[in-house]
């Protein structure tokens, strides 16, 4: 069980720096160009991997439906907003977005099923509650963003706001 959450870490890591990396790129380029080199080069990579692993004897999926091939397009706007959005906002807050966005989405699919099922909000309660302090979570940090005209007081330990001095 110690090696799957190890390897989620990981995979926490390649994503966060494939976004810092792909928002880089996306300042000298566009958000467009880098997605575009973030799955090209990842085609590639996959495509040696492939070919190291199964030796050339692999075939693709021949009755695949057309909406399985939905997540490569998802992936690819992903990246792209994500190269977009980070060098506006910054890595930190993209992340805590990205992750909030992805928890609500996982709560209202939980919800959706749960209903179907037949079941009561009442065993929901809990994933409920949770995305309430998401949301609350997400709203504080905007509120926290529009007083970012404040400095630190460096001897105070608090917030004061910034005084510009008139021009003469």
């Amino acid at each position: 069980m110690s090696w799957f959450i190890f390897l989620a870490v990981l995979n926490g890591v390649c994503i966060s720096l494939s976004r810092i990396l792909n928002g880089r790129l996306s300042l000298s380029r566009t958000a467009m160009i880098s997605s575009y080199c973030n799955h090209l080069i990842g085609f590639i990579f996959l495509s040696l991997l492939v070919l190291l692993v199964h030796g050339g004897s692999f075939s693709l999926p021949q009755n695949a439906p057309l909406s399985a091939y939905a997540g490569g397009v998802i992936g690819v706007l992903f990246v792209a907003v994500n190269s977009l959005v980070l060098p506006q906002i910054g890595a930190m807050r993209t992340s805590l977005l990205v992750i909030s966005g992805q928890m609500l989405v996982g709560v209202l699919l939980s919800l959706i099923l749960l209903l179907l099922k037949g079941q009561t909000l009442l065993a929901m309660i809990w994933p409920i509650a949770g995305m309430i302090l998401i949301l609350l979570g997400v709203s504080l940090n905007q509120q926290r963003q529009v007083t970012s005209d404040r400095k630190p007081d460096a001897e105070l330990g608090r917030h004061v706001p910034n005084k510009k001095k008139p021009a003469r």
